[in-house]
């Protein structure tokens, strides 16, 4: 196991103060206070995501003990690693399984998890550029991929994206619209109608109009393929109004994790609908992904969907991203 290393650092801290009271915090650790774990991390960015801010918010189905720090992104340098894994200076990107759920998290500036929880951050790909995707580009980029497996083309039609201004969304949109697709971006915040088309959508669809769909048993097909980012009754008015043989890639819960369905779609349609996780996939997967976010699915527009932020800025963008308002992705970083 890993020998102590007493490095002070900062870190957001979450705790909780009575029943259903949670207070965030950054304040100053060490780094023999992390779990033992065989590798140590110096990080110099993470990412903030939907999971991020219910466990800062005391989602005990996320996290169960405080006070904690979340993140389940990171990216930085090796410090130390007694599997014998990795060297110092090594570049890695840590993204899912336990970290900022159970595991003290990325919005730190030091982690220490298992060393087979890292991936080495391809040619291609810098760190900063690695937290400009995050869990959420990750998520997206298996969407796609997914989609693809089950034989979707650009020329079966529109793919509709839900949840379009958020990270997953946002990056599905951009990625996409890379590979040829026509995108249908879907979102309740008409207002970022200018950048979803810089970001590569054909068209911007008020988030309304799913709702009009949800009473009805099956629906006029209107999307090829599609990728959800909302669940509830979202997800299934989109199952109901894909083309035949179409599939949809659910990724998400920001709206319910619950909906109304049927099986007339799946029956008289021959839809799909493909679960996608990003936590708990094998390494060989995530890699995988990662040569491909690194190489020929690269998107261009990175920076400009990308907000950094500091360390001490966190706990309010927090609180938005908690309340669903927020835009893109936020980058933090916690070392030059």
């Amino acid at each position: 196991m890993s020998s102590a290393i007493r490095q002070p650092f900062k870190a957001l801290w979450v705790t909780e103060n009575g029943t259903n009271n949670f207070e965030r915090f950054i304040v100053q650790r060490h780094t023999d206070d992390l779990p033992d774990h065989p590798l140590l991390v110096k990080v110099k960015y993470s990412s903030l995501n939907y999971t991020d801010a219910l466990s800062a918010h005391g989602n005990k189905g996320i996290t169960r003990q405080y006070p904690h720090t979340p993140g389940i992104d990171a990216a930085g340098v090796v410090v130390k690693d007694d599997s014998g894994q990795f060297q110092p200076d090594d570049e890695v990107i840590v993204t899912g399984y336990d970290l900022g759920m159970n595991t003290p998290g990325g919005l730190a500036e030091y982690i220490r998890i298992p060393s087979e929880w890292a991936v080495r951050c391809p040619s291609g790909l810098s760190l900063r550029e690695s937290m400009e995707y995050g869990t959420a580009g990750l998520t997206a980029a298996l969407c796609v991929q997914k989609l693809i497996q089950m034989g979707a083309k650009p020329e079966d039609g529109d793919v509709a994206v839900t949840g379009a201004t958020g990270g997953v969304g946002s990056l599905s949109v951009a990625l996409l619209a890379k590979l040829g697709y026509t995108v249908a971006a879907i979102t309740g915040k008409l207002q970022a109608n200018e950048g979803l088309i810089e970001l590569g959508a054909t068209k911007v669809i008020d988030r309304s109009s799913l709702d009009e769909l949800a009473g009805k048993s099956l629906a006029k097909p209107h999307w090829g393929n599609a990728i959800d980012c909302l669940g509830g009754d979202y997800l299934f008015s989109l199952i109901k109004s894909l083309h035949y043989g179409g599939s949809v890639a659910a990724c998400g819960l920001a709206s319910a994790p619950t909906f109304r369905g049927n099986v007339f779609p799946f029956v008289l349609r021959n839809v799909n609908l493909l679960g996608v996780d990003a936590v708990e996939q094998p390494l060989e997967a995530k890699i995988e992904i990662w040569g491909l976010l690194a190489g020929p699915w690269k998107v261009a527009q990175l920076e400009f969907m990308t907000t950094e932020l500091s360390l001490e800025q966190v706990p309010k963008i927090l609180t938005q991203i908690y309340n669903g308002h927020s835009l893109g992705r936020y980058l933090i970083k916690l070392a030059d």
